[in-house]
């Protein structure tokens, strides 16, 4: 079949492309990769690697014990952030991890940009480029609703940081610099021959991402 181009693409690109090239220019502004995972406990990522006596290192795949409740996997948010503290300096990185109790959803989503938009007011930053996909609990009601709500706070108060939402187009996970973070990270975690308790994984993975671990997002119990 011929290759049937898709001109979204293009132009949504050259849109990210420019929010990069304008956040480089203003030091008060920073640009956000966001998206979500699942790290597991079970499933090994595809891998190569030696141990230290030189034999090929063997994974195991693990299987759910009947007494074992913690779950499967862990889904967490996270966003990777870039800034130029001086204008048309260099790059300044850093990503923020939250994990989740339960799995990604509107609700969640909201808390999470609250997070950020509450660390980065407190670094001094006044705009944050938001980057991210077209997953549900992306492009929902009630998470569009909540930044219209949001930047109409900060417009009227003159306190706070805007979010502009820079949607990628779909299917393009190459176009977000976090999605390789992901990738490295669950090589560096790996256990040959055992699943990781939650709480050892989680510590893998802020240590792996270098960021500090953060309390669980999640849902009370009267949110449908």
């Amino acid at each position: 079949m011929d290759y049937q181009p898709r001109p979204g693409i293009p132009a949504k690109k050259r849109l990210r492309d420019r929010l990069i090239a304008l956040t480089s220019r203003h030091s008060d502004w920073v640009i956000g990769f966001q998206d979500e995972t699942w790290w597991s406990r079970f499933t090994q990522p595809h891998l190569h690697s030696w141990s230290p006596d030189g034999q090929p290192l063997r994974l195991v795949e693990q299987m759910p014990q009947a007494k074992d409740t913690d779950g499967k996997a862990l889904a967490c948010y996270g966003v990777l952030l870039r800034h130029c503290p001086q204008v048309a300096e260099q790059w300044e990185e850093a990503i923020w991890l939250r994990f989740v109790d339960g799995r990604p959803v509107s609700a969640i989503t909201t808390q999470f940009l609250e997070w950020c938009c509450t660390k980065l007011q407190q670094q001094g930053k006044r705009v944050w480029i938001l980057v991210w996909d077209n997953a549900r609990w992306h492009t929902s009601r009630a998470v569009q609703d909540w930044v219209r709500a949001h930047n109409r706070q900060v417009k009227d108060t003159g306190q706070g940081v805007r979010i502009f939402v820079c949607p990628l187009p779909i299917q393009s996970p190459w176009l977000n610099p976090i999605e390789p973070k992901w990738v490295h990270g669950k090589r560096r975690i790996v256990e040959p021959d055992r699943a990781l308790p939650p709480l050892e994984l989680e510590e893998r993975v802020c240590a792996a991402l270098d960021c500090p671990r953060e309390d669980h997002l999640s849902l009370s119990k009267n949110v449908v």
